[in-house]
């Protein structure tokens, strides 16, 4: 069995994804792998862009069927036995897959493990975070706001509840063990629900500042704002009726009242 599967969706991201496999073409992880795209049926040649790549294998799925059940679809078809879950819109510094491995490594209790996530000018983004619950979100959004808070805050290791889906290593056992990801998230949410399922079986996430992924928030996102907000609302409220079914009807509410229901 190879160490590591990674697996990126693509979605009319051709530019970033292109920019994402030349960062691991350059600079493979030393430890053995495979990279596999999953196309949600981009119409800007991502495809055939990926196809040409050695070593990359380009699964299209049909449609544009989410980031969650895309990713599932990546995940089945692949057969590391750790799982590398890669944003398109990422590069991947030299040795940085080799130090998440490592990281995972050193701790058999750990299923997770996530990355610093910074852009392309070095700021870090808060990649990780408390369960999802109205208080945390409003605690998280108001610490993002604050650059320098955020550098401080992602300088420790520890375990959070949630690390960012853009880039995270999971153990192969702890992803089958919980049944991959919840495809009822189209887009967003997807991956802090995942880490609450794998921590609900006494696993831990970990968040390790030793390890440093670019992240450059997404151009299929950035291309579509209104389709991009009614995902995440719709992934909002399913995440809350799921894991805070009280506060579900309140939210609907919130969000009618904004015109955004």
């Amino acid at each position: 069995m190879i160490d590591v599967s990674i697996i990126i969706v693509s979605y009319n991201a051709r530019v970033d994804l292109e920019r994402c496999l030349e960062s691991l073409r350059a600079s493979p992880p030393s430890a053995s792998h495979e990279i596999i795209v999953v196309d949600n049926q981009s119409s800007d040649g991502s495809v055939e862009a990926a196809a040409k790549w050695p070593r990359v294998r380009v699964i299209e799925t049909g449609a544009n069927i989410g980031f969650a059940r895309a990713t599932n679809v990546g995940i089945r078809a692949s057969g590391g036995a750790n799982l590398l879950l890669l944003n398109s819109d990422t590069v991947v510094p030299p040795g940085a897959i080799d130090r998440l491995l490592a990281e995972l490594a050193r701790d058999p209790d750990v299923a997770v493990v996530g990355p610093r996530l910074i852009d392309a000018a070095g700021r870090a983004e808060l990649s990780y975070g408390r369960m999802i619950g109205p208080f945390n979100e409003l605690r998280q959004k108001m610490r993002s706001r604050r650059p320098a808070l955020v550098e401080r805050l992602t300088r420790r290791r520890h375990s959070p509840d949630w690390v960012s889906g853009a880039c995270l290593l999971v153990r192969r056992v702890d992803a089958d063990s919980v049944g991959l990801l919840d495809e009822r998230f189209f887009m967003y949410t997807e991956d802090v629900d995942f880490c609450a399922a794998i921590r609900r079986r006494g696993r831990r996430i970990v968040f390790t500042p030793d390890v440093e992924v670019v992240h450059l928030r997404g151009r299929s996102v950035a291309a579509v704002p209104a389709a991009t907000a009614a995902a995440y609302r719709r992934s909002q409220i399913a995440f809350y009726e799921k894991h805070r079914p009280g506060w579900a009807p309140l939210l609907k509410l919130y969000l009618k009242l904004r015109g955004q229901g």
